[in-house]
């Protein structure tokens, strides 16, 4: 198995945390001590993020599900509960459905998207990669020292910039800018990309994002498709990765959805 690595900490049924794309574990740090106290949190980088390597098997939907089977058995995990972002719902989705997980909770997820949104939000985060790459890392560290530039930084990607400590924004920066696993992975989406469902016989929650600038909303009608027996719910004043933006809802969110 590809040497995943995560941090784990916490008493009570496994929940399996997953980031989107570009980012990276230390994306969940504001709700994992909310969380302790009631799971036993797993926080991973993806392969090819993060301090992962690159996986032995490539990139897409398939690799990553035989590397979280062989990871939950190297971790005594018999179907633990799953949330992700991002990327992260999506894979958290393919997860429910392949029932290998007791619950997912998606956090915005990727791949319910038509082609035009599909295309709008790959172009989004590589133009966010971009800025990442071609920011000197001292120019940086200046800007997210202020309020303006942690916005001008991150302003696309969470609804409240001003709560991230400048130190947080610039090493998320260099994740995205140097993550290996970054354009294979946006490759994929040449294809379909797309989640169509169902997730039957285990729990689902889909939260959007009220202020997501990457992912438009489905329409309720569409998520029942994917989760016919689901809960939507929406994440007031939050974006696309709202885990910094309400740490407080998120944890709750997350909880709820993995009862």
């Amino acid at each position: 198995m590809d040497d995943v690595v995560y941090d784990r900490a916490g008493h009570g049924e496994p929940l399996v945390l997953i980031h989107g794309i570009g980012h990276r574990r230390q994306a969940w740090a504001p709700v994992f001590p909310l969380l302790t106290p009631h799971r036993d949190v797993i926080a991973v980088d993806l392969p090819g993020f993060g301090e992962s390597p690159e996986p032995a098997g490539g990139y897409g939907v398939e690799p990553a599900l035989v590397m979280f089977k062989d990871l939950f058995t190297e971790l005594g995990l018999d179907r633990p509960h799953v949330a992700g972002n991002s990327l992260g719902g999506l894979l958290s989705l393919e997860l429910g459905r392949a029932g290998l997980v007791r619950s997912v909770t998606a956090l915005s997820p990727a791949g319910l998207w038509n082609r035009r949104q599909k295309l709008y939000a790959i172009a989004t985060l590589k133009a966010h990669r971009a800025l990442a790459q071609r920011t000197p890392p001292n120019v940086v560290r200046r800007l997210a020292a202020t309020a303006a530039g942690r916005k001008a930084l991150v302003g696309m990607i969470v609804g409240r910039p001003e709560l991230l400590s400048p130190e947080i924004v610039a090493e998320d920066a260099h994740a995205l800018a140097t993550a290996p696993g970054f354009e294979p992975t946006a490759a994929q989406s040449r294809g379909s990309f797309r989640f169509t469902g169902p997730v039957t016989g285990v729990p689902v929650t889909i939260a959007w994002a009220q202020h997501d600038r990457v992912l438009a909303r489905p329409r309720v009608a569409e998520l029942r498709k994917v989760a016919p027996n689901g809960t939507f719910t929406l994440l007031p004043g939050c974006g696309h990765v709202p885990m910094s933006d309400d740490p407080e809802l998120v944890a709750k969110t997350l909880l709820a959805g993995s009862r």
